[in-house]
């Protein structure tokens, strides 16, 4: 036999029982972060985690590890449910362009937005042009509402009800493809509403943003956002636990005494997390001097006219970088771009690279520009509405140029057919009319023609819309856009958005986008379980 030793023995494992897998609710989101988090510094189940924590010991450990130690996964997982009401649309394009965002918004396919309303700017003293900008927006309603009832008259003259389908469903149905049409005349001052469940790094990334933004609108909702995540929350069983309360105060007064601390207690989802969300200075010198480099850059060249959707060639890594970080400051194509920055030389090139990164702090994500590399990009110019269904695939990058009436405004095919036509370019040459009158009431300029137009940085600067003035613009205007993304995303996006339940707006832009890839990779084409756009659409079909 072998002698004894004395020597202690590694503890063996002991078989567990099967996998457990189970539901969580109750958790505060930091203390549900918290109890995660300990998965990697602690052999504590999940709930012997949770029944052991509390909120200041999530703000402690919180305190030590994200933000001393940089540990920011553990944000991710704390999240967060947010209504934000009452919010222009201008500036739900801008709160919504998150890349890990989870949300919806008002549609304005189902919902007649007459009733809505709309944000008004502060002009200061100038008190004119206050008074245009309420006016244009009250006739751009009242021309919303005229169209929507002209159009669902149209669509029914020419759309027969099938025996089968009822009254009521018959005029929903049609109606919602009127507003399909209508939507062209809402401005962005419309007001709207949206839910968002993020987690908590992408509140407080996304918070920084807003804080950062041109616009006071912007930058007031991140403050909000902020403090929403900070203060009390809205409990939605408040109401009932209340009542609940107030059955056990009967027959307990201080067992009730208990139950109210314990069902009423305030809940602030994220007091912690994103209570050092500033304003990023990288973001605002940045675009400042990236803007001033596009504007040196391209002189007094003239906008080029392009194509809708124009799917551009590999380019080397430096030419799509400093393409990329000046399209953002500027309206010009992409292209039109690239042909200015390959004549620079390399030591150029590298100046507008580094302006791109050289206010970066310790803790900032390089800006977006710099996500390069994909195999399909595509410059797509279309009009606002069609743009924000666009926006909504958050698997691409996406480089957003600002609002502009420079480059035009589409003309539905439909109001054409209604002969209405006259009528609804007069409203939009009227609105561009308004729109350089407040962007710079001091100046008297004449309206270039409504269709694709070519401008200089001279008038850039003095016909591009102020701030208040992008208000203004109908979802008609066209935006410019770069969209980056894989192969599997081009299929999904031409799949999903070429159905005929969609709106006619993007359902073009993703046939041209197929078509592109096609046309440049026609061994592909065959892959592609895509919707003919030139096929007649059965209105009466959702």
């Amino acid at each position: 036999m072998s002698p004894v030793s004395d020597t202690p023995q590694p503890e063996q494992p002991e078989p567990k029982s099967s996998t457990q897998v189970f539901a969580i609710h109750g958790a505060d989101p930091e203390v549900q972060a918290y109890a995660m988090a300990k998965y990697s510094r602690s052999a504590l189940s999940m709930k012997e985690s949770l029944s052991e924590l509390n909120a200041q010991k999530a703000e402690k450990f919180l305190n030590t590890f994200y933000f001393q130690y940089g540990h920011r996964s553990i944000a991710d997982l704390a999240h967060i449910a947010m209504a934000i009401e009452s919010l222009s649309l201008l500036a739900a394009t801008i709160v919504v362009d998150e890349t890990r965002w989870d949300g919806q918004e008002r549609s304005t396919r189902y919902q007649n937005f007459q009733k809505s309303g709309y944000f008004t700017p502060d002009f200061g003293p100038d008190a004119a042009s206050a008074k245009l900008y309420g006016e244009t927006i009250q006739f751009l309603f009242a021309e919303y509402q005229h169209f929507s009832e002209q159009m669902f008259q149209h669509l029914a003259a020419h759309t027969p009800r099938p025996d089968d389908m009822k009254p009521d469903a018959y005029e929903r149905t049609l109606r919602a493809r009127a507003f399909d049409i209508s939507r062209y005349l809402l401005p962005l001052a419309t007001n709207t509403s949206l839910g968002q469940i993020v987690n908590a790094r992408t509140l407080e990334t996304q918070v920084s943003r807003l804080l950062s933004h041109t616009h006071k609108e912007v930058r007031d909702l991140g403050q909000k956002l902020k403090d929403a995540a900070r203060e009390p929350s809205y409990n939605v069983n408040h109401k009932a636990m209340q009542e609940l309360i107030a059955d056990i105060r009967e027959q307990n007064p201080q067992l009730a005494e208990k139950a109210e601390q314990q069902l009423l207690r305030e809940v602030r989802v994220s007091p912690t997390l994103v209570k050092y969300a500033e304003p990023s200075q990288y973001e605002i010198e940045t675009r400042q001097q990236l803007q001033q480099a596009a504007t040196e850059l391209m002189k007094d060249a003239a906008i080029e006219r392009s194509k809708e959707v124009d799917l551009l060639e590999p380019d080397p890594l430096e030419i799509e970088l400093a393409t990329s970080l000046l399209y953002q400051g500027s309206h010009y194509p992409y292209r039109q771009l690239r042909q200015a920055v390959e004549s620079l030389s390399a030591q150029r090139r590298d100046e507008i690279v580094d302006l791109g990164l050289r206010h970066r702090g310790r803790h900032d994500e390089l800006a977006r520009a710099f996500s390069a590399g994909q195999q399909f990009r595509f410059d797509i110019l279309m009009d606002i509405g069609g743009y924000r269904d666009l926006h909504r695939h958050r698997r691409c990058v996406q480089l957003h140029q600002a609002y502009t009436h420079l480059h035009g405004f589409d003309l539905p095919r439909e109001i054409a057919d209604a002969g209405i036509a006259p009528r609804y370019e007069q409203t939009m040459h009227r609105v561009a009319q308004a729109i350089e009158t407040v962007g710079a009431p001091s100046s008297s300029r004449e309206r270039q023609d409504g269709s694709d137009t070519a401008g200089t940085p001279a008038q850039l600067s003095n016909l591009e819309p102020a701030e208040n003035a992008q208000y203004l613009l109908p979802l008609a205007y066209r935006k410019r856009t770069l969209f980056k993304m894989d192969f599997a995303e081009v299929v999904y996006i031409s799949e999903i958005r070429t159905t005929p339940q969609g709106h006619f707006s993007y359902r073009n832009i993703a046939w041209q986008m197929y078509d592109e890839v096609a046309r440049k990779h026609p061994s592909l084409r065959p892959y592609f379980r895509v919707c003919d756009v030139h096929e007649p659409v059965d209105l009466l079909k959702r």
